[in-house]
């Protein structure tokens, strides 16, 4: 037999499950090869440590800043000796200002109650859009979710012109409930677009085996769709909170009684005396202010992400 003459079938058929099962050795043997690039402790710290350490610095310093500046008395404030970054004698005369002097607490309780009331009322309202344009397949459905997201582009400093307008013809001025009214002018766009992009992500059989056992589309909604769409319900929730709990244009514009202010805008009205900054009050209402956010995002932190790569992976 030459030399040239190739090899019988069987043969072939068995150099070919060899190599293939010899390709996910090797590629085991590449990601192993590739792990042990972080064995070095040097590797380690230039690669992991160090960007890591400059991330937590840049992100947490700001929360550090307003801390000391809380606890400081004025004379450490204003003098320019000793070292800025550390509270030799603390006090809690800001914290006493800012809680008894002040409306403070009835400013963090409008603002909780509404963020939670805006909140719950535009994710009501962004489920139904996002569902209808996701799921009924009318014609032009496209253009009208396209059409509410452009309407979040739409900057507050422009609408908060015509929206006065319409919350003093209402009789709505220096309430709650002209906030409650306007926040969801720009909640609802942007969360209508994120549930847009997670129900598009879940099986539409699902909806089909529901409709052929008679199951009505309300049904199918509250039974099959949202508890699929937990985390994307979720992250719309945080967006919404998060928004609103920080809104200041609108809260500036429709709201003048101290007592019905918010956060945001009884820190800068009432600690602000002129030229005058009462800058350990208003870092210590800063501080107290930024807590529940950041307390709702260390619990929801992965249904956030989860539900922002399940919008947006369409």
């Amino acid at each position: 037999m030459s030399a040239t003459n190739p090899p019988p079938a069987g043969e072939a058929a068995a150099a070919a499950r060899i190599a293939e099962s010899a390709a996910p050795a090797a590629r085991s043997g590449d990601d192993v090869q590739g792990m042990r690039y972080l064995e070095s402790r040097t590797r380690r710290l230039v690669t992991l440590y160090l960007p890591l350490g400059a991330f937590l610095f840049v992100l947490l310093f700001p929360f550090y800043w307003m801390a000391i500046t809380t606890f400081k008395p004025n004379a450490e404030l204003i003098s320019r000796e000793g070292n800025p970054f550390l509270v030799l004698d603390p006090t809690l005369a800001h914290l006493r200002k800012l809680l008894f002097d002040t409306a403070y607490p009835e400013w963090l309780w409008n603002t909780m109650l509404v963020a939670v009331t805006s909140t719950f009322l535009s994710i009501a309202c962004s489920v139904l859009a996002a569902y209808a344009i996701e799921r009924l397949r009318f014609r032009g459905s496209r253009y009208v979710g396209m059409s509410i997201f452009l309407a979040y582009l739409v900057p507050p400093s422009i609408l908060f012109i015509p929206l006065a307008a319409v919350i003093q013809k209402l009789g709505l001025f220096d309430t709650r409930l002209a906030l409650i009214c306007t926040y969801p002018t720009f909640l609802i766009p942007f969360c209508t677009w994120l549930l847009m992009g997670y129900f598009r992500s879940i099986p539409f059989e699902l909806e089909e085996c529901a409709l052929v056992d008679g199951a009505s589309r309300w049904q199918i909604l509250s039974r099959i769709i949202l508890p699929l769409a937990v985390p994307g319900l979720i992250s719309a929730g945080i967006f919404a909170f998060t928004l609103s709990w920080n809104e200041f244009i609108y809260a500036l514009t429709f709201i003048s009684s101290s007592e019905v202010k918010t956060v945001p805008v009884g820190v800068i009205t009432e600690l602000v005396e002129g030229d005058v900054y009462h800058w350990g009050s208003l870092m210590a209402g800063a501080l107290m202010g930024s807590l529940p956010v950041a307390i709702l995002y260390s619990f929801f932190v992965e249904y956030y992400v989860s539900g922002l790569t399940g919008a947006v992976k369409e």
